[in-house]
């Protein structure tokens, strides 16, 4: 009876339902199943995200967990849940948009690639990346007989060996790329060693990956094998001479700052989908092919940063949960039952930690890198995530891993990957920065023939012509030291694939831009423009990035300052002007980083509203006509301004406009309360009229300089007299200015950190073309005015 009975299967899922009002369960159809799905997973991670954030982990972990959780590990015991959310029926559509989100990932992997930077790889890096490959490897090979005498009997052999090698000397490059920027080590020689170290291990684990895949098909048959691993290898040599030069004709057709073509980029991804449909024929897998398609695609063209920008939101955001989703289906961690399951867990962890961080901490010594840095290298060489989980999954779907086995990896990969931060910030303390204080923090000085040290920061291509207009008339011509810029890029580290791209940029932070031996190709816009200003002036530019979240990029630039020993910052103000001159807001949190800085500067701090100082190109020496505006009340902030502007008088095109506005001394109003016979007024003053005598004196022979002496009765003729010097070019100010007539101006601005004086100048009511250069002079403790118009508003204004 039994042999005649027949088993009904359940019949497909359809799309779409027809609604709760006519009877229809929703859950019961694929597409609102999926939306379900997709819903819960992201909420679930971006919760566990939110609560590791304290802990400084990757979202990887998050989404790893949360991928545990929704299985049968811990929600899925509960059998209604799981049948109802994730049904038997609705797994291969789950499996399917998981596998074409995990595609199209994998193709943004190969975009962080260069091969390019991995030819220009050193001994030391390459010598590290092989160590961490091979011990590893070995260990992995001698730990899968351990398990398949306990509890992976009857597994086949060979194809068992390779993936638990592969499994184990594994470096998750974008995990790890993430890990350091968060700790702010993408630009020390650690994290450069390190990045460097695991591309290449990322290059070498999808090679074996290959291997193991083309080893573990269900003919047994060696010959299979062979040609699988033949066509895979042949298909990779093809893409290597035909996909370069398709590539790179799209790239050349796509100019900076413009925006790609739609048809390239459908080209592009329906080439990614082409590629994975034949060496899914092959019997690789269809990720490999989309992931060498990826790393053959040009690194320095716009081409690649707008591919990465128009999939990786989709992508990370919606479909690779689902991945995580998939997996955590497979984990159950109920599996790892006794003692010998245990133990065997251990006995992994222990292998894979030691593999990895034994063999990066022997051959950086032999490299002679110092005992706690090679450490370091170990543990972070020691980061897996997700294509550690594409490994176990290919292999528990090709029946090389058991459910027990694949459980204890996949807890194996997220304890090697939660233990690296906690560990890399107890061992490693880069050197702390020599407190000790360094003589020119300032513009105003008395050696006025020392060099000029300045860190100009931008970020983006709109600000250059400007930057480098002020750079130019910065110079001065005199014997001195010149002017050494650092010009810093601001860049956002964000949970965006592409902040991983940036990662590259740094590989080369603080390299000259005349480095020698540098490939041309590489060289993007931002590049050739301060290269062709270093050739044409006399001042040395050298670039450097800083990589960091908008909460803390302010740590990144004052520790840049302090280190290079600077005497100026200039930032970019947050707003920029529109079509009718008035200015809008284009980066609000940058608002945010300007007012940290200006509190915990080491030096002088500056804030340029850029209004197109010389217009949309730099202005070569001989053709610089810039007139400039001081204005000056008295301060501290007011004596660096006008230093930082008779600097700028040097210059043989700049005509410098010095105006002292003072109080009619026969006036006492509503609006100036003055005790012309006060002591204490003199003692206020005595220091502005020392220097203003000095510098008269030392100037006294350039005739570009004219001083004014502007009497007023009130603020209102301050206004008026202001609006008479519009038509300048430049407009230099000190942010807190001092005295009676600054009282008397309005202090509640839009923006308080520009000072009452930068304010009205970039007020709406005041109508002028000129750009504005808001200068703070450097003191050791911010008091006062100058410290509560930094904490004005401070509570909640950012919410990044």
């Amino acid at each position: 009876m039994a042999s005649n009975s027949t088993v009904k299967c359940p019949p497909p899922m359809k799309a779409t339902s027809n609604g709760i009002f006519q009877g229809d369960n929703p859950l019961h159809f694929a597409l609102p199943l999926v939306i379900v799905q997709i819903c819960l997973v992201v909420v679930l991670t971006r919760v566990l995200a939110y609560i590791l954030r304290p802990l400084r982990q990757p979202r990887v972990i998050a989404e790893i967990i949360g991928g545990i959780l929704l299985g049968p590990s811990a929600f899925g015991r509960n059998h209604k849940y799981l049948n109802t959310i994730f049904p038997p029926r609705s797994l291969t559509v789950l499996d399917t948009l998981a596998n074409l989100g995990l595609l199209f990932f994998l193709f943004l992997v190969g975009l962080e690639l260069d091969p390019k930077a991995l030819r220009r790889t050193g001994k030391k890096a390459l010598s590290i990346a092989v160590a961490g490959i091979c011990l590893p490897f070995v260990l992995g090979i001698g730990t899968s007989f351990v398990l398949r005498d306990t509890i992976s009997k009857g597994t086949s052999e060979g194809p068992f060996l390779v993936f638990m090698g592969v499994a184990l000397s594994i470096t998750a490059f974008p995990v790890l790329a993430r890990i350091l920027a968060e700790l702010k080590l993408l630009t020390t020689d650690v994290g450069r060693m390190a990045m460097s170290a695991a591309a290449i291990n990322d290059m070498a684990a999808w090679i074996l990956l290959a291997l193991a895949i083309a080893l573990s098909g269900t003919d047994r048959s060696p010959v299979v094998s062979i040609w699988v691993f033949l066509c895979g290898s042949g298909f990779v040599m093809l893409c290597i001479f035909v996909a370069p030069r398709i590539f790179k004709w799209m790239a050349q057709r796509c100019a900076e700052g413009e925006p790609v073509d739609e048809i390239y980029v459908c080209a592009t991804l329906a080439a990614v989908l082409a590629a994975g449909f034949v060496t899914d024929t092959i019997g690789i897998h269809a990720l490999f092919g989309a992931f060498v398609l990826g790393v053959l695609v040009p690194k320095e063209a716009p081409f690649s940063v707008s591919l990465v920008e128009k999939l990786e939101d989709l992508v990370s955001g919606l479909f690779l949960p689902l991945y995580f989703v998939s997996s955590g289906l497979k984990t159950n961690v109920a599996t790892i039952q006794g003692a010998q399951s245990w133990g065997l867990l251990v006995l992994i962890i222990l292998t894979a930690c030691f593999g990895k961080i034994v063999g990066t901490v022997c051959v950086s010594l032999c490299c002679k890198v110092p005992f706690r840095e090679a450490l370091t290298l170990g543990f972070l060489m020691n980061t897996k995530g997700l294509v550690e989980l594409i490994v176990l999954n290919i292999g528990k779907d090709r029946g090389v891993l058991n459910d027990q086995t694949f459980a204890i990896m996949v807890l194996m990969a997220l304890f090697t990957t939660f233990i690296t931060t906690p560990l890399v910030i107890t061992i490693y303390k880069p050197a702390n920065i020599t407190k000790s204080e360094y003589k020119h923090r300032t513009i105003q000085r008395k050696e006025s023939s020392t060099q000029l040290r300045m860190l100009a920061c931008f970020h983006s291509t709109r600000s250059i012509p400007t930057l480098i207009n002020l750079m130019e008339i910065s110079r001065g011509t005199r014997k001195r030291g010149g002017l050494h810029v650092y010009a810093m890029h601001l860049m956002e580290l964000s949970e965006r694939s592409s902040a991983i791209l940036m990662a590259h940029k740094a590989r080369n932070n603080g390299m000259p831009f005349w480095r020698k031996g540098h490939d041309s190709s590489d060289k993007n816009q931002i590049v050739v423009a301060f290269e062709a200003f270093q050739h044409l002036s006399q001042v040395s530019v050298r670039p450097t990035t800083a990589i960091s979240a908008m909460s803390s990029m302010h740590v990144d630039i004052c520790k840049s300052a302090l280190r290079k020993r600077l005497a100026i910052i200039i930032l970019p103000f947050h707003k920029h002007p529109r079509v009718d001159g008035h200015l809008e807001t284009t980066r609000g949190d940058l608002r945010y980083v300007n007012k940290r800085v200006l509190h915990n500067a080491p030096c002088s701090v500056a804030i340029l509203v850029d209004r197109g100082l010389g217009g949309l190109s730099h202005v070569s020496a001989s053709n610089v006509s810039f007139v400039i505006t001081v204005l000056f009340f008295g301060g501290q902030d007011d004596r660096e301004s006008l230093s930082y502007g008779a600097l700028m008088a040097e210059h043989p095109g700049i005509t410098l406009s010095v105006v002292r506005f003072i109080v009619d001394p026969n006036v006492i109003g509503d609006s100036i309360q003055l005790d012309v016979n006060s002591d204490h007024h003199g003692e206020e003053t005595k220091p502005d009229e020392e220097f203003l005598k000095e510098l008269k004196e030392r100037v006294s022979s350039n005739d570009s300089i004219k001083f004014e002496d502007n009497v007023v009765r009130d603020a209102t003729e301050v206004v008026s007299s202001i609006r008479t010097y519009s038509r300048c070019n430049l407009f230099l100010v000190g942010r807190m200015s001092e005295g009676q007539l600054v009282e008397a101006l309005d202090k509640k601005g839009e923006c308080p950190e520009l000072g009452p004086v930068g304010n009205l100048l970039i007020s709406a009511d005041f109508s002028t073309t000129a750009s504005v250069l808001v200068v703070q002079q450097y003191r050791s403790k911010l008091t006062g005015e100058s410290l509560n118009s930094l904490q004005a508003e401070d509570m909640g204004e950012y919410t990044g």
